[in-house]
């Protein structure tokens, strides 16, 4: 333990009325304070908050709640890790917590360092009372940091999203370090897998509470009718419905599968459109033009696919995706300058993700357990305007289809706390549902006043919800379906109307033409990779010096062109028969492709 600040962290940081602290910032640092002073105290133990409670405040907090001599936080991902840093860094008071909360008085602070590479050596470990970084940096059964620190090097750890240290990555660092007491924290205590975080729950602040309290925004959940609810795979050009039941199933045992599923294009604009009515309903109650909404989707061609279902409604979106690389960097930058009403995403907008102005989440995917789901959820729970409960802009939708598994495959449910369970229960019951015609069914939790007491769930509870359809939001809406009814007009037929006219021609094919390019690189990629052969390797045409990735691009454009009379460069030109054409015969080009270069 040499070099470190000596008892720094036997300190008394300024917890006790102080006011920029939130409750569970103050609770949980006497609580944690409390476990390790009792005789015999458990080795590991978990804390869980919701979004938005504060859990990085409560992190720096830590070491002196514990008394501890050296103190190591691990992220899971870089950019965690990179925002952890900066709550201990007093180089910047704006920033670090310690002195924008009041915490500390100063002038001495915990000693951060981060571990970045190269860029820092054992010497700065050494000097260091925090040390910041994320999982992959530690990972490696002959890491060069592990083999350099004593055991006793750090006496306290803290796991950030600490329902990732069951890995085998987490076990080998806690077997690296003892005698070290550790703390994991998480919004939810359950990976995907099902698998629960280590240590006894030794504090947890519910979700209704932080809604009452403003620190997160107030959630409702809209239930869209599920008679329309199909999945399809397309497999030689043809569309093949699928089950629910084997979406699942063959989702978790074929991944191949997984990559050709996606929502029928009923089911997606029926997602679509409530999700932007919603959207507009909340701008025009606020005011407030650059509230957003984020979509699940299955997987990357559902990402396209979504995102060009809402910018043929006119609305600006875009997509994330591991596989888009730095274009991922551009889509956030949009986002972050409010050039995007939408954002679609494959679980890449997950832990420590923060855009308050996101407010509807439209769920196109499916989740196997709750965990992921209330990680996609927490993504619209910050709040906009902090501490203010009831502020209209501290409301977010939750958008999903019925005829899903959302409301139904909970295998983690019961490790929520029992005011979680309530809520939860409501937001997502698990009730069978008498849709009839009605197109949609609204479910609001209901969140207690401040100091009430929480109650402890013992069985599933009655759900009362309320039928608010869309169209009765709209006089004229509601005139116009009138007016329809008395001229004897079937809903076929009104609805067969409403999808020729919905949205500007140009928009469409504008929303058509992006969705090709979109297409073409997805599956250039896909051709690749399929036949093991490297995206950024140059065996395709060693001559050109030309990347494989760039060769079966330009092939696939090529071909594209041909096909409906085109030069190249002319995309932009395309009309709507002709983008409906290339749509329809793309998978035969691609073919085409894969013969021509990968098997002539």
């Amino acid at each position: 333990m040499a070099d470190v600040q000596a008892g720094i962290f036997l300190s008394t940081p300024i917890i006790v009325g102080n006011a920029l602290l939130r409750v569970p910032q103050r609770d949980g640092y006497h609580r944690i304070r409390k476990h390790f002073e009792t005789q015999g105290a458990a080795r590991e133990v978990g804390i869980v908050l919701p979004v938005g409670c504060g859990k990085s405040g409560l992190i720096t907090m830590v070491p002196f709640a514990a008394g501890a001599n050296r103190m190591l936080v691990i992220a899971p991902f870089v950019r965690l890790a990179g925002q952890l840093y900066d709550d201990f860094n007093f180089a910047h008071p704006e920033k670090c917590f310690y002195t924008k909360c009041g915490v500390l008085p100063g002038p001495d602070y915990p000693e951060p360092v981060p571990i970045r590479g190269t860029k820092t050596n054992l010497s700065d470990l050494r000097s260091a009372d925090v040390v910041i970084t994320n999982i992959g940096q530690l990972q490696g059964d002959e890491n060069g940091w592990l083999a350099k620190l004593p055991e006793d090097f750090f006496d306290l750890i803290v796991f950030d999203e600490g329902h990732h240290s069951v890995a085998d990555t987490y076990e080998a660092l806690k077997r690296a370090f003892p005698a070290a007491r550790i703390i994991n924290f998480s919004a939810t205590p359950t990976r995907a897998d099902g698998r629960l975080m280590p240590g006894d729950v030794i504090y947890s602040y519910p979700v209704r509470d932080a809604i009452a309290e403003g620190y997160v925004k107030h959630l409702t959940g809209h239930l869209l009718n599920p008679t329309s609810l199909r999945y399809v795979r397309r497999e030689d050009g043809a569309e093949v419905e699928v089950g629910l039941e084997d979406v699942i199933r063959l989702g978790a045992e074929d991944a191949g599968f997984r990559r050709s599923i996606v929502t029928s294009a009923a089911t997606r604009d029926t997602i679509v459109d409530a999700s932007l009515a919603e959207l507009d309903r909340l701008r025009q109650e606020t005011g407030e033009g650059r509230l957003k909404i984020i979509a699940s989707a299955l997987n990357h061609a559902h990402c396209i696919d979504i995102v060009e279902a809402y910018r043929a409604r006119g609305r600006r979106a875009d997509f994330v995706h591991s596989q888009e690389g730095e274009a991922n960097d551009r889509v956030h930058a949009a986002l972050e300058n409010h050039e995007l009403d939408v954002i679609v995403q494959v679980r890449m907008l997950g832990e420590g993700f923060d855009h308050p102005y996101l407010s509807v989440a439209a769920v196109f995917s499916v989740f196997r357990s709750l965990s992921p789901f209330v990680q996609f959820v927490g993504r619209i729970m910050r709040s906009i305007v902090p501490n203010a409960p009831g502020n209209p802009l501290n409301r977010g939708t939750v958008i999903y289809h019925a005829g899903s598994n959302v409301a139904q495959r909970w295998s983690d449910f019961r490790a929520f706390s029992g005011a979680d369970q309530e809520f939860f229960a409501q937001l997502l019951p698990e009730v069978a549902w008498a849709f009839g015609n009605k197109p949609e069914i609204q479910a609001e939790p209901v969140v207690p006043r401040r100091g009430a007491p929480a109650i402890e769930i013992r069985e599933q509870l009655d759900v009362t919800v309320e039928e608010i359809p869309l169209i009765e939001r709209d006089d004229r809406a509601r005139a116009a379906i009138e007016y329809l009814g008395d001229r004897d007009y079937s809903e076929e037929a009104v609805v067969h109307a409403l999808r020729k006219i919905r949205g500007p021609k140009w928009a469409k094919r504008d929303a058509a033409r992006r969705a090709l390019d979109d297409r073409v690189r997805n599956a250039a990629g896909e051709m690749l990779n399929r036949r093991g052969v490297k995206q950024r390797g140059r065996s395709l045409d060693p001559a050109s010096g030309r990347d494989n990735w760039v060769v079966v691009k330009t092939a696939i454009d090529r071909r594209i062109a041909d096909l409906v009379g085109r030069r190249a460069g002319e995309r932009a030109e395309y009309d709507e028969a002709e983008l409906s054409k290339i749509e329809t015969s793309l998978e035969g080009v691609v073919a085409a492709v894969e013969k021509e270069i990968l098997n002539g």
